[in-house]
């Protein structure tokens, strides 16, 4: 190797310097420490006895975990199969160049991603109460009927709410996704679907769609890992706990609880690495899907 080779060699190596120590210091040894973590039962942060892979065991035989699944996995397919299909149909509405004030709808739309996440919380929490909640006077005024008044919303219905409250924070964020993909479709495409006879039901099915089907895998992919990922929204609008009967307990809340205020940060570790395996596992079908999409394109 030549001296200018050897020159250029340790000027990369010094330009990566500073990434990699961040990289390993906020990244490696954290996660070599949470797995530590995850085989022992602490007690506070300074005392710990290794169990092995006990916490583990104990995952599935606890009840409360399994709860927080099911109310995390509740949430996702409410992202799923209600907010998509509505970020969806609002982008193709907002595509259209016959509807007039284009930008300032799209603004509209995107704006409440601008809004902290504790901010809307305690927006919600109000607006969500049983009596003097905006929400419950609306319907009442709105169907003439007061006993939508006595709604019990945060009590009995904690999974509707956050998915309502999701609609509202999160379809306008996914609308611009699909936006930039029903903008980028193929128009010669479009054109000669149009030629051949197509309607709108047929050139949506068969060109559309397909088009935009890259873009849609990712922005479900994405979803999901957010929603899997669920913790500021119900932790404040609940107050910090799961809500009657944990109906809003979700992973990372139970992971927070035995982290933080139960102090066994080695069950909570476990936890997360439960998630990070969930993480993994829909990131790997991601990567499937894609590559066969490839393979069939």
């Amino acid at each position: 190797m030549s001296v200018s080779q050897k020159q250029r060699v340790v000027f990369c190596w010094a330009m990566l310097a500073p990434f990699l120590v961040l990289f390993v210091v906020f990244m490696v040894y954290p996660l070599i420490q949470s797995a530590a973590l995850s085989t022992n039962q602490t007690y506070g942060p300074g005392t710990r006895t290794f169990v092995g892979a006990g916490n583990f065991k104990n995952l599935f035989h606890d009840p409360q975990f399994w709860k927080a699944l099911k109310n995390t996995v509740i949430y996702a397919l409410g992202s799923l199969f209600i907010q998509l299909p509505l970020a969806f149909g609002l982008a193709l509405v907002l595509n259209s160049r016959r509807l007039r004030g284009r930008a300032i709808y799209r603004l509209v739309f995107f704006s409440p991603q601008l809004m902290g996440l504790v901010f809307v919380s305690i927006l919600s929490a109000l607006a969500f109460e049983k009596r003097a909640g905006l929400v419950n006077k609306a319907i009442a005024w709105v169907t003439t009927n007061r006993d939508f008044l006595e709604t019990p919303w945060l009590q009995q219905y904690v999974m509707e709410t956050l998915i309502l409250i999701s609609l509202w924070l999160y379809v306008g964020f996914n609308m611009i996704y699909f936006l930039a993909a029903l903008q980028n479709v193929d128009k010669s495409l479009v054109e000669a679907a149009e030629i051949d006879g197509a309607g709108p039901l047929a050139k949506l099915v068969h060109v559309i769609v397909p088009s935009v089907k890259p873009v849609a895998t990712f922005v479900i992919l994405l979803s999901m890992i957010g929603s899997l990922q669920l913790f500021e929204l119900p932790y404040v609008l609940l107050d910090g706990s799961g809500g009657p009967d944990n109906k809003g307990l979700t992973i990372v809340m139970y992971l927070y609880q035995n982290g933080f205020d139960l102090g066994d940060l080695g069950y909570a570790s476990a936890i997360g690495w439960a998630l990070a395996f969930m993480l993994i596992g829909l990131a790997a079908i991601q990567i499937r899907m894609v590559r066969r999409e490839e393979r069939n394109a």
